[in-house]
């Protein structure tokens, strides 16, 4: 005999479990791309940082040499004053020789040189002296200043006295007791001088001092 078709088990059926769902596959290269994406960002912030840094090495690299260059072109301009100004102290002496030829010169009246052979031929030894002198002040950049006519300006001259009634404008120089003298274009030493008096109508002309 047939044996009757068992029924399924209600607790077996229970226990029939539902196929798993099939899992999201991600997208293939979805995880390599998101890993990559960081890395790129991280790179680019990496080379940022690094350009800055080089960029401000640079800076301060190219500040360094202007300053050294600046030192070093102020430490070349002091030794050349150096050596121009060194002897200014000794030129400054030499300066009350030339004054003092010059009055030798000066204090022999033009007839008495010519009728005394002796004092002629003294005179011409000096003014050869005076000569050679003035051609060592150029050499070392001593000038003689020009001052007579010139309008008084105080950082060159020293106004002795004032003359009225010159009938050229006021402060004018009418007499120079001194000459001024200038190392390479430095003063060395100021003019002592006589000024045409200002009249009282007379505007004052305002000197200026500026380089």
């Amino acid at each position: 005999m047939n044996e009757p078709q068992k029924k399924p088990n209600e607790a077996d059926a229970d226990t029939v479990t539902a196929p798993d769902a099939p899992e999201t596959a991600a997208a293939p290269g979805e995880e390599a791309a998101g890993s990559d994406g960081q890395g790129d960002t991280q790179g680019g912030d990496r080379v940022a940082a690094l350009e800055a840094e080089v960029a401000g090495l640079k800076d301060q690299l190219l500040r360094t040499l202007a300053e050294t260059e600046n030192i070093r072109r102020r430490a070349q301009r002091e030794r050349e004053d150096t050596a121009k100004y060194a002897v200014s102290s000794f030129a400054k002496e030499l300066l009350a020789v030339a004054d003092n030829l010059r009055r030798a010169v000066d204090a022999v009246p033009a007839e008495q040189r010519e009728q005394d052979d002796v004092m002629k031929n003294l005179l011409v030894g000096i003014e050869a002296t005076e000569r050679q002198l003035h051609a060592a002040f150029d050499r070392g950049g001593i000038k003689k200043m020009e001052a007579l006519g010139e309008q008084f300006d105080p950082n060159f001259h020293q106004v002795v006295f004032e003359v009225e009634n010159t009938g050229k404008p006021g402060g004018t120089i009418v007499q120079v007791l001194q000459d001024g003298y200038t190392i390479h274009g430095r003063l060395l030493r100021e003019a002592m001088v006589g000024a045409a008096k200002r009249g009282a109508d007379e505007p004052v002309s305002r000197v200026d001092t500026q380089a």
